[in-house]
């Protein structure tokens, strides 16, 4: 364990100490949820976690209903036996394993399933946590909410569908900032500081504290709408202003909306804190075939079955970056070199692929040039050690998904 995993296991540990002394009590289940938490980013293997986590937080189902939509198998493509990372090589299988991976999917535009291999014990059945995918969930929300007015526009203020920000760093922050991370609300996401707002936002959920709460205690640090730092509590208020807006939790509209709709092929849920908030920065638990389906229903632009499900117009505007921060490229008014959208990432050009990407190099890409969607769920254990993003392993990530989308293409 390095020293910043061994000093967060140990101050969690203390209040927990702490927390039986006062009251006598601790639920094991809860003691499990903190060992878990503190232990993230320490290179301890993740794997039986990840695929139960209704194990270690309370969850919220959202249910399948309908006929299942049929992923047919079709002409089966081999992947690349190696792939190039800005000119160096790079071996696929080696890549899979180190990165953990625990399933692969490839999907045409038509549903037919190229490409599907699971690993580490998982299977078609297995749920696994998608981390912030989970964000690009909640971006197609914003987006049905404002097609249905319960949302005026992207401009409005966040403190008009969530009073409780009133007085806070995200008094004055529009929908719109908080789509795109440029609320310009102070936080370091450095997954190996143990002081940073991500550990502490970590600490707070694995002792049960209100995640509403927490973004009470942050601070203004830029004008909104002119940097884009990667925070994740802009995607968590924008759970909290669904909520307000239409009358049900993320997790509700998520079935009634759209799963519901896309003919699932199980139930997912989603990670709550102990008040029954959804864990709206990366909570969602599906599926590897589900989480290709949603994948599936953005490439072809919100549609399903000739139902329009996301607005075709949110679905373009989620992926085409409209402000200068938002660009890809190195530039001081990013923390990132790739480009981002409404909750969604574009690590190439801005008219090229675009992602939803979670922690531990969960992926939903999707490439409309090639009329593909890849999926990847993994657990890499090396995650966050350090706050190098390329030992991180995404965009090498995204170069084997760039050679098996020319595979596919070519076979």
């Amino acid at each position: 364990m390095r020293l910043g995993a061994g000093r967060i296991a140990l101050a969690v540990l203390a209040v927990i100490v702490v927390g039986i002394t006062i009251f006598g009590v601790a639920k094991w289940r809860e003691i499990n949820r903190v060992r878990f938490v503190s232990s993230m980013f320490s290179g301890v293997e993740q794997v039986d976690r990840f695929r139960d986590m209704d194990s270690y937080f309370p969850v919220r189902a959202f249910h399948r209903s309908g006929p299942v939509s049929e992923l047919p198998g079709g002409s089966k493509i081999t992947l690349p036996e190696t792939f190039d990372w800005y000119g160096e090589t790079r071996e696929t299988a080696a890549f899979l394993d180190e990165t953990d991976t625990t399933g692969l999917l490839v999907a045409k535009g038509d549903g037919t399933l190229v490409y599907e291999k699971y690993w580490r014990g998982n299977d078609a059945d297995t749920r696994w946590i998608s981390w912030s995918v989970g964000k690009s969930f909640i971006s197609a929300l914003v987006g049905i909410a404002v097609e249905e007015g319960k949302i005026g526009s992207i401009g409005d203020q966040l403190v008009k569908h969530a009073p409780e920000l009133e007085g806070t760093a995200y008094d004055g922050v529009t929908v719109k900032d908080a789509l795109e991370m440029s609320s310009g609300v102070a936080w370091n996401e450095d997954y190996s500081d143990p002081e940073s707002d991500i550990a502490r936002f970590g600490r707070a959920l694995a002792l049960g504290d209100s995640m509403v709460e927490f973004a009470k205690t942050l601070k203004r640090k830029h004008e909104p709408g002119t940097v884009n730092y990667y925070n994740s509590m802009d995607a968590q208020v924008l759970g909290l202003v669904l909520q307000n807006a239409t009358g049900m939790s993320p997790s509700e509209y998520l079935e009634r909306k759209i799963w519901s709709k896309i003919g699932a092929e199980h139930d997912g849920y989603w990670v709550l804190d102990d008040t029954g908030t959804e864990l709206a920065a990366g909570g969602v638990n599906m599926t590897l075939r589900d989480y290709a389906r949603f994948g599936l229903l953005y490439l072809n632009e919100g549609s399903w079955h000739g139902e329009q499900i996301v607005p075709a117009e949110w679905v373009k505007a989620s992926h085409t970056p409209d402000a200068p921060q938002l660009m890809p490229g190195k530039q001081d008014i990013s923390d990132t070199i790739w480009g981002y959208g409404y909750l969604w990432w574009l690590p190439r050009e801005a008219d090229g692929p675009y992602a939803a990407v979670g922690i531990y190099n969960q992926f939903i890409y999707i490439d409309p040039t090639n009329d593909l969607v890849i999926v990847k769920t993994s657990a890499n254990s090396d995650y966050g050690q350090t706050n190098d993003e390329t030992s991180w392993r995404e965009d090498e990530t995204v170069a084997l998904f760039e050679a098996i989308a020319e595979k596919a293409s070519a076979e």
